[in-house]
């Protein structure tokens, strides 16, 4: 099986399921958590911005969702070069006949 293929299966289990709003309210707690916020003042500022998506977390609970979204964090930043390396590689076929038809 295809690497990438096994990481994007494992990737979806451990994420789940997310609605668009869910979604936005991720990307704000990692935007957040990038800009060197704790996960607690990371996710106040999330609830503030989408109060209905509002995370409660418990400090037993606290590295749990920490480690959750430092995850979606990597994640995303996989995502985001594996985007740019198909972009690039999507290119090849067009330069390569460009110089070869250049001969």
């Amino acid at each position: 099986m295809d690497i990438l293929k096994q990481y994007t299966e494992r990737a979806n289990e451990i994420i789940g399921e997310r609605t668009p709003d869910e979604q936005r309210y991720d990307r704000e707690v990692i935007r957040w958590m990038r800009r060197g916020k704790s996960i607690s003042k990371a996710i106040a500022k999330a609830n503030e911005k989408y109060p209905t998506e509002a995370l409660l977390v418990d400090n037993d609970h606290l590295a749990d969702v920490q480690a959750h979204y430092e995850y979606l964090a990597d994640h995303d930043a996989i995502s985001e070069k594996l985007e740019i390396l198909k972009q690039i590689v999507s290119t090849i076929p067009a330069i390569v006949s460009t110089h070869s038809g250049s001969s």
